[in-house]
């Protein structure tokens, strides 16, 4: 009797059974299934040399990824829109963008303090080439004395001026918010008009100040094209135009117009908050996936998170007074003037 030795184990025989595994007695094995058992030896090892190597390429990748581009973020790769990009492609890609601006600032609010909507087209007059935050600052001085229409165009313009001086340009703010006073008395009943045409009649009032009113003290939807909106909607490609009026009919063909008003805060707390004018901390934004413009700014994230102002950096937000959802989501109410 001779004993033999096989070294594939559970092989299949004629009648549908298994082999023993090791020993067998003496019997024909065909050359088919001694070529099947070698070609599936081979591929097991082969299968486990692959394995092998997809580890150790998985354990070196991030190393070689962070060398590459230092600091990139941990997003699928930055989508840049192709230059004969489709007007449907333009508009899906924009409204994605601002259904990500939601999420991440789903407090977005019109960032002056007010309390009715006279005191919301003072303010906006008074930000011109200024923060809100120092406007939000100056403005409780201005309405405890003149807390009406009335009160302010009756005012001495020297006590007006001393009084908005921090806002820079006080000379020219203050013709500005008194004559706007002045016209709201004689024309208007001494109460704020709610319609386009009516706004951009007053003293120091433009469409972007008409808008800002319109959409944050009567509901009624507006685009506001400051210069953080201008900025941004350029970074992402949404038009190319640079006239205010112009980059506001582009972009609002692309959004329904019950979007407007709350596209124009997204925009503009992304503006103030990471996608700054002069280094963007492109490190940290969390629409960068999306952003043609990324790489302009900063990259590396921890670089990046120095670059944030307000409440994503820890800082006070422009408000004296926020919203409590602000609040609830960390932000920080802005000091007095001259606090600290």
């Amino acid at each position: 009797m001779v004993v033999r030795r096989d070294s594939a184990v559970g092989e299949q025989n004629s009648g549908g059974g298994k082999k023993p595994a090791k020993v067998t007695k003496s019997a024909p094995v065909k050359k088919t299934a001694a070529k099947k058992a070698a070609a599936k030896k081979t591929a097991v090892k082969k299968a486990a040399v692959k394995k092998t190597e997809a580890v150790k390429k998985a354990a070196v990748a991030p190393k070689k990824a962070s060398a590459a581009v230092e600091g990139a973020p941990p997003a699928k790769a930055v989508a840049k829109p192709p230059k004969n990009e489709s007007r449907t492609a333009l508009v899906r890609r924009a409204r994605r963008i601002d259904r990500e601006l939601a999420e991440v600032y789903p407090y977005a609010h019109p960032e002056l303090d007010f309390g009715n909507p006279f005191q919301l087209v003072v303010a906006t007059v008074l930000s011109a080439q200024t923060t809100d935050l120092r406007v939000n600052q100056t403005t409780p001085g201005l309405f405890a004395k003149y807390p009406t229409p009335e009160d302010l165009a009756a005012a001495n313009p020297e006590e007006v001026e001393e009084i908005l001086r921090p806002t820079g340009f006080f000379r020219a703010k203050t013709k500005s918010v008194m004559g706007l006073s002045k016209a709201l008395v004689e024309q208007f009943g001494g109460e704020v008009p709610g319609r386009l045409e009516d706004l951009v009649k007053l003293p120091g009032v433009g469409r972007k100040t008409a808008f800002v009113v319109l959409g944050n003290a009567f509901g009624r939807p507006g685009i506001t094209v400051d210069t953080h909106f201008q900025r941004l909607v350029r970074r992402w490609q949404w038009t190319e135009e640079t006239d205010p009026d112009k980059i506001e009919a582009a972009v609002g063909g692309l959004f329904p117009k019950s979007d407007w008003t709350m596209l124009s805060h997204h925009v503009i707390f992304h503006g103030r908050r990471i996608c700054h004018a002069r280094k963007p901390a492109c490190g940290a934004c969390p629409i960068a996936p999306l952003c043609p413009a990324y790489g302009e700014g900063e990259t590396d994230p921890e670089k990046a998170k120095k670059l944030l102002k307000y409440e994503k950096g820890g800082f006070p937000g422009q408000r004296l007074k926020p919203p409590q959802s602000y609040l609830d989501a960390g932000g920080k109410p802005a000091p007095p003037l001259g606090a600290g």
